[in-house]
């Protein structure tokens, strides 16, 4: 899980001495290289004191460089930056649904084991790692050890950081997962569910039986992981995320996911289900509106919040929750996002980019993320059709640029 990112109320950077907007190092590169290797030096002998193994430490900490990407992405989140429409756009697209159903298939058994050990929906720890590693096929751009080096070195949440590297380091001695399989984020997450080590410590369960607590390899393992760790932030057995309800015009009630009231109280402030039939029922619910009165409505139980913990943001709770209905046989939101501009899938967004290539825009390579040097690309397209410039990569400049 991209979770337990604390970085979210004190996130990591460097200091302001050396970053200047999340852009070039001014200090001097030897006086960030010696910084750097002074630190790494000091985390090194704190992790053999910890218990870890001379060898490993040595092993995981050779040749750390300063990785200014790493310290770059520790100063902001998607999720508290990203229309919702967007995030939904390319978190739950037709691909992602049409491969996690190919995934169903071929792990059904084992989700419904899962499912049967901890009473968590199958569907949602399947939701969860369709969208922390596309199904397994994406781990993450980092190798982990050195990206928690540099933020530990480089951030406001040293402490955090130090600890969780040398817990990563302790995961290597044990033997669950080699130094060369710790592929994840930034900020330490890895494995086919992204589990930040101190969570791996905690929750990570030997599912398959092998001896070893192996979220990289095991899909059994990463799956009855995830599902443990809903367990035990609350997951209620038998009880729905939530679900899409209809607003009564002009709408101006509470709201929230933590202004709880039972499903019956909702129902006498008007609000029904999407085919205006009554709502009923004892059981406490919040109403989320992610993007205002004018956007989908939902009413969501406790185990909309165990789904929120894995990533601290109501974005990425909904995404799970979507994607798990989605595959599960459900269809789209019924009621559109308020935005003449919606967002786009993977697939859209890679051709965004060729189009911006074939316009003559210097973005570097076609791969579907959209980084700073693509979103440069589409300030300038806007520019030169009239537009606001957002850099945001929505259908309008899509289809400006030709794409269908």
């Amino acid at each position: 899980m991209r979770v337990e990112r604390m970085m979210r109320r004190g996130r990591a950077g460097l200091a302001a001495a050396v970053l200047s907007a999340g852009l070039v190092a001014v200090a001097p590169a030897d006086a960030l290289a010696a910084s750097l290797d002074t630190c790494v030096a000091n985390i090194r002998a704190q992790a053999i004191k910890a218990g870890v193994s001379r060898a490993t430490a040595d092993r995981a900490l050779s040749g750390v460089a300063y990785d200014e990407k790493a310290v770059r992405f520790s100063q902001s989140q998607p999720e508290y930056k990203t229309p919702i429409w967007d995030y939904l756009a390319f978190l739950v697209d037709e691909e992602r649904i049409a491969d996690g159903r190919k995934m169903l298939s071929r792990h059904r058994k084992t989700l419904a084991q899962v499912e049967k050990s901890y009473g968590v929906d199958g569907y949602i720890v399947l939701a969860v790692w369709g969208v922390e590693s596309d199904y397994g096929q994406f781990r993450g751009d980092f190798h982990v050890p050195h990206a928690l080096a540099n933020v530990a070195c480089n951030g406001r949440r040293a402490k955090y950081f130090r600890s969780e590297l040398i817990e990563i380091l302790k995961i290597v001695d044990r033997g669950d997962v080699k130094l060369k399989d710790l592929q994840g984020s930034w900020a330490g997450a890895f494995g086919q569910t992204q589990f930040m080590p101190s969570t791996y410590r905690r929750l990570a369960v030997d599912y398959d039986g092998d001896g070893r607590r192996d979220l990289v390899n095991s899909v059994p393992d990463a799956l009855a992981s995830t599902a443990n760790y809903l367990k035990k932030a609350g997951w209620v057995t038998g009880m729905p995320w939530g679900y899409e309800v209809r607003l009564p015009k002009g709408y101006n009630g509470p709201s929230g996911r933590k202004t709880r009231a039972t499903v019956a109280t909702w129902g006498k402030r008007g609000i029904t289900h999407l085919d205006g039939g009554k709502i009923a029922g004892e059981a406490r619910a919040g109403l989320l509106l992610p993007a205002g009165s004018n956007g989908p409505a939902f009413l969501v139980f406790k185990n909309f919040d165990a789904i929120y913990s894995y990533n601290v943001a109501e974005s990425y709770a909904l995404a799970i929750s979507h994607l798990a209905d989605r595959l599960r046989g459900g269809g789209p939101f019924a009621t559109p996002w308020p935005t003449s501009d919606p967002g786009l899938s993977r697939a859209e967004r890679l051709r965004l980019q060729e189009l911006l290539l074939r316009a003559g825009y210097d973005i570097g390579e076609a791969d579907g993320r959209v980084g700073p040097a693509t979103r440069a690309g589409i300030k300038q397209a806007e520019a030169r059709f009239g537009m606001p410039q957002t850099g945001r990569p929505g259908r309008r400049i899509y289809e400006k640029l030709g794409g269908r």
